[in-house]
């Protein structure tokens, strides 16, 4: 008996070691969803907003290194799907997104609920197209999740609510054949990248993701070059742990030590990375760029010599041409700098900081009320974290207290919006990891607004009983606009979050929820989330003047700071 193109689909995606599928469900997709539910073989995961369903889908991809899959019905439920997919896109993370269409009979007639689903992916897809007829269906099967692990982004599939449950003649499983492959710059290039390397006084590195893969690699070459090595914030589940050579991160999230290694440098060796940020990158230093696109290769800044090619063939290449070691000054200068900085930040972290002298000053300036410092609570949850936890963060502030106070040791993994950017990443995200292992810990370091965003998935988190713990940095604000806003010398406006209690919220639909609000209770407090069985959300309500230095704070920042904080102060009770 034939299958139908939703029968192939769902045994393909079992082939393809598809685990879950992640979606909200609605007529068009009625033929698949029937079908997963007869297989068996592929779990339905239902979401409450297809948003989440495709950050969850992310999140797998990334975490597992195989392709995600979610779903969303016709119109609205795939336009929902938009944010999600662009993450992943972003991040470069395989997904094969399944959206729902009106009959093909009604196609172009501005029918109920029509979108052009090719029209409206065709920014965030590197493939789309839709299924007109069951013929056509595996073979395009086949294109999509080809293209969608071969270019590492997304791919979108349309599948008309009545082509769904049609039979494919000529029934014959779809074959993939996904090889995977690993390319080396030619030896010319090889050699005169170890000609600048060896002719450099002081060489720093900075590390990419994409050098996870060749951590042993690169931390040999960091030895011969007696070189410190500055990572960007996805590096850091790879490189963190474990070497002498790291010294954090540049950036505005980063610190003194990293942005130092990068001015003190003569040579820079860009290793797997396209930190986006052209301000941050030093001027005047000859640069080397090591990356698999070579489209890559100087767009974020002008490069003396590109490799195109993977980090780890690449880096043993050049190691057996290096003819001998550099001078240590310029490493452990760095690393002096890095030691520096890590105690004060360990000092700003004690529970006791703002009893002592200077603590007191300073809580005079920016925490009169003694509310719980953001910092404090990042640092008691890398004490109660797993060594193979798994992290998500919601962008702004979270993101800062985690990139400063939890240390990727161990097996830890760490996700984000880090590339896209967006807001309510963090707990969808945690979702989808839960679901890859029950057994491993997961930890969502969530902003309030992020979490207010998408707060039907506790939900989620509650169906399918997921022992995910939420940390809410609650400071009721949008801290990193309001960061933003005080830097450029303006007052504080618009930020201000009128927030529930979210550990009650979270206790009425059925999680632990544990809230508070003294600084003397977080120690307890977070270990009473870490040992507790099953999804527990802890509410911390954190300083809102809380702000995160940059690693190269300008004397114009901090003007702008000072403006905004006299005109805050300014304001009448009416403004």
């Amino acid at each position: 008996m034939a299958r139908t193109v939703a029968q192939v689909l769902v045994d393909s995606l079992a082939e393809l070691g598809v685990r879950q599928v992640f979606g909200v469900v609605g007529d068009a997709l009625n033929p698949v969803t029937d079908a997963i539910r007869r297989a068996g073989s592929v779990e339905w995961v239902g979401c409450r907003h297809e948003e989440a369903a495709a950050f969850a889908a992310g999140a797998q991809s990334q975490l597992a290194g195989r392709l995600g899959v979610c779903m969303g019905t016709v119109g609205p439920g795939s336009v929902h799907l938009l944010n999600g997919l662009y993450d992943a896109a972003k991040s470069h993370a395989p997904v094969l997104a399944i959206t729902g269409q009106v009959p093909l009979a009604e196609v172009g007639t501005d029918y109920f609920q029509e979108v052009d689903n090719d029209l409206l992916f065709r920014d965030v897809a590197a493939f789309r197209a839709t299924v007109t007829s069951p013929q056509q269906f595996p073979g395009l099967l086949e294109i999509a999740v080809r293209t969608a692990v071969a270019r590492q982004g997304v791919a979108v599939l349309t599948v008309p609510g009545d082509v769904g449950g049609l039979e494919v003649p000529d029934d014959r499983a779809p074959r993939f054949f996904l090889a995977d492959h690993r390319t080396r710059p030619d030896e010319p290039d090889l050699e005169r990248a170890a000609e600048l390397l060896d002719g450099a006084e002081k060489v720093t590195l900075l590390v990419g993701r994409g050098a996870r893969a060749a951590r042993d690699d690169v931390l040999r070459l960091a030895q011969r070059l007696a070189a410190p090595m500055v990572l960007t914030l996805k590096a850091k589940e790879g490189f963190e742990h474990d070497n002498p050579y790291e010294v954090g991160q540049t950036g505005l999230i980063g610190n003194p030590a990293a942005a130092g290694a990068m001015e003190d440098a003569d040579t820079l060796l860009l290793l797997g990375t396209d930190f986006p940020y052209r301000d941050w990158y030093p001027t005047g230093k000859k640069v080397i760029q090591v990356d698999t696109a070579a489209e890559h290769i100087g767009r974020r800044v002008p490069v003396d010599l590109g490799l195109v090619g993977d980090v780890g063939p690449t880096v043993r290449g050049l190691f057996d041409r290096l003819s001998g070691d550099h001078d240590g000054d310029h490493l452990a200068r760095a690393q002096e700098k890095y030691a520096e900085w890590r105690k004060g930040q360990q000092r700003l972290a004690a529970p006791q900081h703002d009893r002592g002298l200077v603590g007191r000053v300073r809580s005079a300036l920016d925490n009169r009320d003694h509310q719980i410092r953001p910092e404090a609570l990042a640092a008691a949850v890398d004490r109660a974290a797993a060594d193979d936890a798994v992290f998500t963060s919601d962008t702004g502030m979270a993101t800062v207290w985690l990139s400063r106070f939890v240390r990727m040791r161990g097996t830890r993994r760490l996700l984000g919006s880090y590339n896209l950017g967006s807001m309510a990443n963090a707990m969808p995200q945690a979702l989808g990891a839960q679901l890859l292992d029950r057994e491993r810990q997961v930890v969502a370091f969530c902003g309030d607004g992020g979490l207010s965003m998408l707060l039907g998935d506790l939900m989620t988190i509650r169906t399918y009983r997921l022992p995910v713990k939420l940390v809410v940095f609650d400071n009721r604000r949008l801290g990193m606009v309001k960061l933003e806003q005080e830097q450029a010398g303006l007052p504080e406006f618009g930020t201000e979050l009128d927030n529930p209690d979210f550990a009650a919220v979270a206790a009425s639909m059925g999680i632990t929820g544990i809230r508070v609000t003294d600084p003397d209770d977080l120690d307890d407090a977070v270990h009473r989330a870490f040992t507790t069985d099953g999804p527990v959300l802890l509410d911390v309500l954190t300083n809102p003047e809380e702000i995160a230095v940059p690693a190269k704070p300008t004397v114009s920042q901090g003007w702008g700071f000072a403006i905004a904080k006299l005109k805050e102060t300014l304001r009448s009770q009416g403004d």
